[in-house]
């Protein structure tokens, strides 16, 4: 019975996701390179993102976010809640454990094309950087790092929309 309960959670958990929508607007575009489907440790929930997305994203990350967020999305130091002897906050994680799943794709996408300098923050833009494809890799690579609870707590909050 506990077995026929998680396979009717998971089927109808899958029949209520849609994962072709796919934006017109290549800032919001979150097809993925891959058809392969990323699945949590569980098995239970599926991501957006292919295994090759967070491959990618892996060198992405590192080459270009890792120096301020850490090589797993960890963050660098130990309060990212207490400003920095400059005045301004530092770099937060973004392996679930702070904030960055409070925010759609599209805005998380948009944070690495415009940074955060124009809202008071220090992270640079990375329009002229990186493609829309690798902005959505490195994404895929942090949002690898969330657990279940936290990626559903993303979705119930419109993380796809």
């Amino acid at each position: 019975m506990k077995y026929l309960f998680i396979l009717l959670s998971t089927s109808l958990l899958s029949a209520c996701t849609d994962t072709n929508t796919q934006s017109k607007s290549s800032e919001n575009d979150t097809s993925s390179a891959n058809n392969s489907t990323v699945y949590s440790e569980k098995e239970t929930t599926k991501r957006w993102y292919s295994t090759t997305d967070v491959q990618m994203g892996k060198k992405v990350f590192l080459a270009n976010c890792a120096a301020c967020h850490g090589d797993q999305a960890q963050g660098l130091v130990k309060d990212w809640k207490q400003t920095l002897d400059n005045g301004k906050y530092p770099a937060p994680p973004l392996n679930g454990s702070a904030h960055a799943w409070h925010h759609p794709l599209k805005i998380l996408n948009r944070t690495i094309v415009y940074g955060g300098i124009p809202l008071g923050g220090t992270m640079p833009g990375f329009k002229d950087k990186l493609s829309q494809t690798e902005r959505l890799q490195a994404i895929a690579y942090f949002q690898n790092f969330w657990s279940d609870e936290i990626y559903q707590a993303w979705l119930s909050r419109g993380g796809l929309k």
